[in-house]
């Protein structure tokens, strides 16, 4: 019975993005305390355990979005556009939580970079299956400042150390559509002999 429902958790989570959540419906925090703690048993090469959460919600969620969209606003330049900014001011305060989803350089071990990085999209695989447990809305973005070195400070992130990106959850208002996969024998190779 276990398994049957673990296979429909995994094949019905859908992205759901803000502007489908419940406008000003906080999640409480003792979900989001524990979707974290199921984020933080994903599996980690050494157990070093090198994801790092910021929580923004609240008041917090406004000084999150007015950080992203002037930082935008600062290293943009000639490519700076207005739409984009207003959409980083507001998008966030559509949401209940979001998460930074960083990842702390393990150095002591010999373990390279980019099992650190698989390690938080671990983590990021646990808070999606959570979400979608506790019937609410999640979205992992990459986008904005995601991968801009003037970030890292805002999140007191090292040099080594990287911003992976941002993880909204909200109440579902909207639910997504189902999804669809190719068949697996155009994606899995057996080998037998």
């Amino acid at each position: 019975m276990i398994a049957t429902q673990l296979n429909q958790l995994i094949r019905n989570r859908r992205s759901v993005f803000p502007k489908q959540f419940i406008a000003g419906k906080p999640v409480d925090d003792s979900t989001i305390e524990q979707i974290l703690i199921n984020a933080t048993w994903a599996p980690n090469h050494g157990q070093t355990e090198p994801w790092e959460f910021t929580v923004f919600s609240g008041e917090g969620l406004k000084k999150f979005a007015t950080f992203q969209s002037e930082l935008y606003k600062q290293t943009s330049g000639d490519n700076f556009l207005q739409g984009t900014y207003e959409k980083l001011q507001n998008t966030p305060l559509q949401s209940s939580h979001i998460i930074a989803l960083c990842m702390k350089r393990t150095t002591t071990k010999r373990i390279p970079e980019i099992e650190d990085i698989e390690a938080v999209a671990c983590s990021v695989q646990n808070i999606y299956l959570s979400v979608s447990a506790y019937g609410l809305g999640g979205y992992w973005t990459t986008g904005g400042i995601t991968y801009k070195p003037e970030a890292k400070a805002f999140f007191n992130l090292g040099e080594e150390d990287r911003l992976l990106g941002f993880f909204y959850i909200g109440h579902v208002a909207v639910p997504s559509p189902s999804a669809k996969r190719k068949p697996l024998e155009e994606k899995v190779k057996w080998v037998r002999h």
